[in-house]
């Protein structure tokens, strides 16, 4: 982007909202990507302008910025140590199982957080080069955590917003990490910070209060300055009329008849749709279809359990034995419970365009949600948007944010196999009546509570 193009609204996120891709004449091109915090902010991006700081995706390469759907580019360059320290390394083996309940253990680096700071201050100075006086900044995510108060130092004219899309842990799980105060105090130099639930803004301020020893009243802190910081939950949520016209276009109902069709025509499918992390509860999810096929409470002529796991993360340590045991696992319910060319479970290790993923919605019975931990899970959501008529069933985990807005979903504690079990069945086989008036309770919800109106509600109460 050009020094001399100010803007007055920009996101900074730790990615670009676009991948590079190669077209028929082997060019490179620039697309927009299919990951859930975009399809959240596009239509905001879209709608309101502005620019979109953020890493283009390769390593040790610098390139220009340019402009994409009404908005500008820019890119933020990371060498490839700098990719494993602060990305892999503080965010997503530090940050990432710690703020998920420590399902992993996380690791404590003095050099990542070293990085971790020194990455923050690039995107922080990105960010002040390009905005307008008095321009409003929305910082997302994790990665970022230290960046609202590194762009309040370099310019304290801007209205800073921060939203976390993961949850934020309670205070006893948060004081593990040797930074904690630092990590605090970064959020505290936004104006307005969001959290998916209540409990997470609670926790913030509880946290504010001990390490920091500012002054809180209700979700509002005073800083020793007199600035004052609001900690308030903004549930995200989706584009649903957007994805009930995707769902709902001809190219798309084709591909979902054939996707039937290349399954068996069951007449139960099962769906999972989950990035491979070790959050989603992916091995007990699996190891309970297993036994409901091995104790022929699913029938394996009647029904199939279609489970799509995008790649994520692939060189973390903790994914590479996830992706190991999860392929052992398919593999053994496989040779065990169904036969030479109709597994019982239909496994996908792939990335799958929006398009495929709506016919997916569409011909799944059941959309099973089970993560151990989850900010929100939008993938629910997209369920509900995307699915036909009210014959649809959603069983989700009652540690997923979602769960606090889709009450009527089919809801299961993930770490207890039996109980999970049950519930798959009661989903499968409810009453046509009891299914719809779930359905038609969930789809109210989704439907009345958009993408545009979290992004209006968090931007009204930011001031812009």
């Amino acid at each position: 982007m050009n020094s001399d193009h100010k803007a007055d609204f920009l996101v900074v996120a730790n990615r670009l909202p676009v991948d590079r891709k190669t077209d028929a004449d082997g060019n490179p091109v620039w697309r927009t990507s299919p990951g859930g915090l975009v399809t959240a902010l596009e239509p905001v991006m879209k709608r309101k302008g502005g620019a979109w700081v953020g890493w283009h995706g390769a390593p040790d390469e610098t390139i220009e910025g340019f402009e994409h759907e009404g908005y500008q580019i820019v890119p933020v360059p990371l060498g490839e140590q700098e990719v494993e320290e602060f990305y892999e390394g503080f965010s997503n083996a530090t940050l990432w199982p710690l703020y998920h309940d420590c399902v992993a253990p996380p690791e404590f680096h003095r050099e990542w957080w070293d990085t971790y700071k020194a990455v923050n201050q690039r995107f922080a100075q990105a960010a002040a080069d390009v905005a307008e006086q008095g321009a409003t900044v929305w910082v997302q995510d994790y990665q970022l955590h230290l960046v609202p108060s590194m762009l309040r130092e370099l310019r304290p004219d801007l209205r800073i917003g921060f939203f976390l899309h993961i949850p934020f842990p309670p205070k006893e799980l948060f004081q593990q990490v040797p930074w904690r105060k630092e990590l605090v105090e970064g959020l505290l130099g936004a104006d307005l910070v969001g959290f998916q639930l209540p409990g997470g803004a609670s926790n913030f301020i509880r946290l504010a209060r001990r390490l920091s020893g500012v002054e809180a009243l209700g979700d509002t802190i005073t800083m020793p300055d007199g600035r004052r910081v609001r900690a308030r939950a903004y549930p995200i949520s989706i584009d649903a009329d957007g994805f009930k016209a995707l769902a709902e276009d001809p190219a798309v109902q084709e591909e979902a008849a054939q996707l039937r069709e290349n399954l068996g025509n069951p007449k139960k499918i099962f769906l999972g749709i989950d990035r491979l992390d070790y959050t989603k509860g992916l091995r007990q999810r699996i190891r309970a279809f297993g036994e409901l096929f091995r104790d022929d409470e699913l029938d394996p002529a009647e029904s199939v359990f279609l489970q799509v796991a995008t790649p994520s993360r692939e060189r973390v340590e903790e994914y590479k034995k996830l992706r190991d045991d999860i392929d052992l696992l398919v593999g053994r319910i496989n040779s065990q419970e169904g036969d030479i060319g109709n597994p019982v479970i239909a496994y996908r290790h792939d990335s799958f365009p929006r398009t495929t993923m709506a016919a997916m919605y569409s011909i799944a019975d059941v959309m099973v949600v089970t993560p151990l931990r989850d900010g929100m899970n939008l993938v629910a959501k997209e369920y509900i948007a995307c699915h036909p008529d009210d014959e649809g069933a959603l069983v989700l985990s009652e540690f997923a944010g979602a769960a606090k807005e889709l009450k009527q979903a089919y809801i299961v504690n993930p770490h207890d196999l039996n109980g999970m079990k049950k519930t798959l069945v009661k989903a499968a086989t409810d009453s046509p009546k009891q299914r719809a008036r779930r359905m038609k309770a969930m789809r109210k919800q989704v439907f009345s509570h958009q993408i545009d109106d979290w992004a209006n509600d968090f931007l009204h109460d930011l001031g812009v």
